[in-house]
Order: structure tokens, then sequence, then C-alpha cells
């Protein structure tokens, strides 16, 4: 089954986000991908109001997903967009949240800094947490795992959800992680 995946990432990130779509959701078709700012043709959300942000989010892009996927890079935990994206994926209420996937880029090898509200739904086994994070998958089957856990969590892990830190109201500073080759 192919489920309705949002992508939150940052967009200094664009060119390998636009080829993990491409190869998973494209080629592959592991997931049906909704994107804030994948392409020029998107209406930007331009608000500095937090709330309202989160609420366009969810309108507009989370309200026919059922799991959102974090694409990690250098900068990715550093970015307040990326944070309320989280934040409105794990919300509860009105609707049920999203089951929720971390999935570092190629170019950071095997780790990245991860936002904050992620690695507050984590932890290091990928048990007993809300959250998933993982290495870019080197299949489709892997990531079709990847995303039907994460939906599996809506029902059975929404007691472990951590939902209760600060917005970021300014984007952190960025952490870069080097690697060395």
């Amino acid at each position: 089954m192919r489920r309705k995946v949002f992508i939150s990432h940052y967009k200094g990130d664009r060119n390998e986000v636009d080829l993990f779509i491409d190869e998973f959701a494209n080629r592959q078709n592991v997931f049906i991908p909704y994107v804030l700012g994948a392409n020029d043709n998107d209406q930007f959300i331009n608000s500095n109001n937090p709330s309202y942000v989160m609420s366009q989010i969810r309108s507009k892009y989370l309200q026919d997903t059922t799991v959102t996927i974090v694409l990690v890079g250098s900068c990715t935990h550093s970015r307040r967009y990326v944070d309320w994206e989280i934040k409105s994926s794990l919300q509860q209420g009105e609707t049920r949240p999203n089951g929720l996937v971390g999935i570092i880029l190629r170019s950071q090898g095997d780790t990245a800094f991860m936002p904050p509200r992620l690695m507050q739904n984590w932890n290091v086994n990928n048990q007993n947490c809300y959250a998933r994070y993982w290495v870019y998958p080197s299949t489709a089957l892997q990531l079709s795992n990847m995303i039907e856990q994460a939906h599996y969590s809506r029902e059975t892990s929404r007691h472990l959800i951590n939902n209760s830190q600060q917005m970021m109201k300014y984007n952190a500073k960025c952490l870069v992680h080097n690697i060395t080759h």
C-alpha cells in the first residue's frame, strides 16, 4: 500500500530531497509525497506566527497524510519550520498524529544532528518510543517497512508522544556536522 507521506526538510537540502522523492516516490512508487517547498509553484506560508503556520501546515499538507518523514541534513536540526512541521505532525485531538520517521540524508553518512522534537520522541534502540530514526534506505522495501512501522505507531504508541517542548521562535545555530573521508 502506498501511504501519503509528508516530507519535512531544510530547504538547503532541496537537491537531495528532490532525489529522494524522485527515487522512492516517482520511480519506485513507495509513497505519495506531500512536500512544502519542493517546487517553485508552492505557496509558501509567509508568516512569523507559529500558530497560524502550524494550522496552515496541518490543513494544506498534513490533512491527508498519515506519516511524516523528516529528511535530516547538516542543518535540519536548527530550522524552526522543521520544528513546527514535526509539532504539527504530532498533534493529537481532532485528528490522529502522523507516524514520525527521521532519515539521515546520504550526504551525512550515518550520523547527523537530530531535530530536538524528533529526538524527544525517539530512543537509540528504536523501541518504546514514538519516532524512528534511520540511515538512508538502500532499497524500496526498506523504506516501505520504515513507513509501515511509523504508520503502525499511530495506533499503538500515541501515548509515547512528547510534544510539550516550546516551539522554536527563530532558527537556531546550525551545528554543522563534518564528515571526514
